[in-house]
């Protein structure tokens, strides 16, 4: 307890009395409010159930933290909330945290102490895009966009692990291929591919698709056909798809340094907006 906050679970019927918190920053709290929007619903393959908790001054939120599918806290939260929230956190013994900078470094302090090791620790540049911001499509950029199919599915698989080689990230389809593959199959309708000369060249994933706005993740191109204008080809794709369906910005995260994606992402118009950390931690 601080200064009177207590904790619970969220159920089904807190949804839209967390939707509610939540939106008033949507921009940086997009993941949670899909979480959010998941409590108590369907899940598909592969998904994991949301698994949030709030903290709460009497009946209002003042703070929500998602421990799975990732850790994820609200943005804008306050010392007090943190720490009343602080030891559900601890509970976690693995799993990626992905929030603001400077919040997530005192959490992942108190997870080192506690000997929680990092598989991988890096930061990120938020950026989004709103439709205002947009630049004319290029007609001349390569390649034929369009949502993925059943028969691309291989290729998907693919994808996933050279994206996790190229980080030096374990890869779960090495122990559990079955399991790695009804994964992949479970994000098939939210991925958008490239193709050129009918091969799949570029794969992104829309995981958040909300009026709010489109979360785009699992960006990859394929090695031989980098620089080449496909991967441009395909985002320009997707933020139009986006924007054409309603939402009100479309956001993704770039590793800071990946000088080739931020400069991808700003000749199409995106911003950036917050600066993350995200820990892969066992």
């Amino acid at each position: 307890m601080s200064e009177g906050l207590h904790v619970r679970r969220l159920v089904t019927g807190d949804r839209s009395r967390a939707l509610e918190y939540l939106r008033a920053r949507p921009d940086e709290n997009l993941s949670l409010i899909d979480y959010a929007c998941r409590l108590g619903g369907t899940l598909g393959p592969g998904e994991v159930p949301s698994q949030l908790y709030a903290a709460f001054e009497g009946e209002r939120i003042e703070a929500i933290v998602a421990l799975r599918p990732s850790v994820v806290f609200s943005s804008g939260m306050t010392d007090n909330a943190q720490s009343v929230l602080m030891p559900l956190v601890m509970r976690v013994p693995s799993g990626l945290i992905k929030s603001e900078h400077k919040l997530v470094n005192s959490i992942w302090s108190a997870l080192e102490a506690a000997g929680r090791e990092a598989v991988i620790d890096r930061v990120e540049i938020a950026y989004r895009l709103r439709p205002e911001a947009i630049l004319p499509a290029d007609p001349e950029l390569p390649g034929v966009a369009r949502p993925a199919r059943e028969e691309d599915l291989e290729d998907l698989i693919h994808a996933a692990r050279a994206s996790l080689w190229e980080e030096d990230r374990p890869d779960p389809s090495e122990g559990d291929p079955h399991g790695f593959e009804r994964w992949v199959r479970g994000r098939l309708p939210r991925a958008r591919v490239v193709s050129e000369n009918g091969r799949i060249v570029f794969v992104a994933y829309a995981d958040v698709r909300s009026g709010e706005g489109w979360l785009v993740q699992g960006v990859y191109t394929w090695p031989d056909f980098r620089r080449r204008g496909f991967a441009r080809r395909g985002m320009d794709s997707v933020v139009r798809e986006a924007f054409a369906c309603g939402a009100a910005h479309v956001q993704l995260a770039v590793v800071d340094g990946n000088e080739r994606a931020l400069n991808l992402y700003e000749a199409l118009g995106f911003e950036a907006f917050s600066e993350l950390r995200t820990i892969l931690f066992h």
